[in-house]
């Protein structure tokens, strides 16, 4: 089945590329470039995976990684804040953000670190044990 990878980014260029990119290599991708209503976007679309810029309109990455990651029936599902600040592994930690992706980023670094989380998830929904997210862990960075 094709997973589902929800971008919230205000730059429609970045919007763009990704959506075309990740559409190619068999995701269903669903854009939005606001996120007042993180969560019942995310329960309507039903993603498998989040990439969260940190300067999201309406109220920003973080605050919205953070209800996401506070509400029982979205914080199972992998969010990786995606952000050229140069302190994002540490906001990224702040935030329990799953990961990051450094901006500027190279497609291949983009299609790893999504693969990655994807399976995480995949592994840590069939496991019978706790969560296997290392929240806050680097995960795999962009070129400088």
């Amino acid at each position: 089945m094709e997973k589902c990878i929800l971008i919230y980014e205000d730059d429609m260029d970045i919007l763009f590329f990704c959506k075309q990119f990740l559409s190619q290599n068999q995701y269903r991708v669903e854009t939005l470039s606001r996120c007042e209503n993180v969560i019942s976007d995310i329960e309507s679309i039903k993603p498998d995976l989040i990439l969260m810029d940190l300067w999201i309109p309406v109220i920003g990455g973080e605050k919205a990684i953070f209800l996401i990651k506070q509400n029982p029936s979205t914080q199972h599902i992998p969010v990786l804040l995606f952000s050229a600040n140069a302190e994002i592994k540490e906001i990224c930690k702040k935030i329990n953000a799953d990961g990051y992706i450094e901006k500027p980023f190279d497609i291949q670094t983009l299609k790893e670190t999504i693969a990655q989380n994807i399976l995480r998830y995949d592994t840590s929904q069939n496991a019978t044990t706790s969560s296997v997210h290392d929240k806050g862990q680097e995960v795999t960075k962009g070129l400088p």
